[in-house]
């Protein structure tokens, strides 16, 4: 899980941000992006802190160990999240929203480690390499590679993955408490059986994303 690592250290890069993203599929809620250094400060080698706990794509993780691995994460990295909510996605498309949830996260991200280590980002810019799950690249000012299905084959971006994961569902928890009728605790979003028939029910709640199936057809409409 370290090779993509290894190659952009040796490359050059002593700042490696894992980038990646919960949501995209949803008809519910944001879209969330994770970054994470995972060292503290610019590397002069190779050297990743050992973590205890399981660290890897969350969609492969049982809620209780990405609830264990975020703390550690915590704890151990530097992370920053970006977040666009369901009216921005209806306004832009999902696409261009999980662009900019990434954008937000990796700026969030870059700030915090420029206050830690006491740098400025013009300074620091040609030393980081951004490794994001997906095909996409070039959205960003720094030396990007996508990697797919990246969130299995970095360690960084799985901790990125497990950090946009863990906030998403938290942000879906409090919509449950808000929107009781949907379930969303349960599929935080996702179409399921359960939650399409709680919209051709209630129809859509302020969370829903009304660009998406069923909202757009108005299959929801009572």
């Amino acid at each position: 899980m370290l090779v993509w690592e290894r190659r952009a250290f040796l490359k050059g890069a002593s700042i490696i941000i894992g980038l990646d993203e919960a949501g995209r599929g949803p008809l519910a809620g944001p879209v969330v992006a994770g970054a994470v250094i995972l060292e503290s400060f610019p590397m002069n080698r190779f050297s990743i802190p050992k973590y205890k706990y399981r660290i890897d794509d969350s969609k492969k993780l049982q809620p209780v160990q990405r609830e264990k691995a975020f703390k550690e994460i915590s704890s151990k990295a530097i992370f920053g999240v970006g977040i666009k909510d369901n009216k921005y996605i209806d306004r832009v498309n999902i696409h261009i929203a999980t662009l900019a949830a990434m954008k937000q996260a990796v700026k969030k991200l870059i700030s915090k480690f420029c206050r830690l280590a006491n740098r400025k980002e013009k300074d620091i810019r040609k030393d980081i390499c951004v490794l994001v799950d997906g095909v996409f690249g070039g959205f960003l000012p720094y030396k990007t590679i996508p990697i797919v299905k990246g969130d299995s084959k970095s360690f960084s971006i799985a901790a990125a993955s497990i950090v946009a994961k863990v906030t998403r569902d938290a942000i879906m928890s409090q919509y449950d408490k808000k929107y009781p009728l949907y379930g969303f605790s349960k599929h935080k979003g996702y179409g399921t059986k359960l939650h399409l028939q709680a919209i051709k029910q209630y129809g859509p709640c302020p969370a829903h994303r009304k660009s998406f199936a069923p909202m757009k057809n108005d299959i929801c409409q009572n």
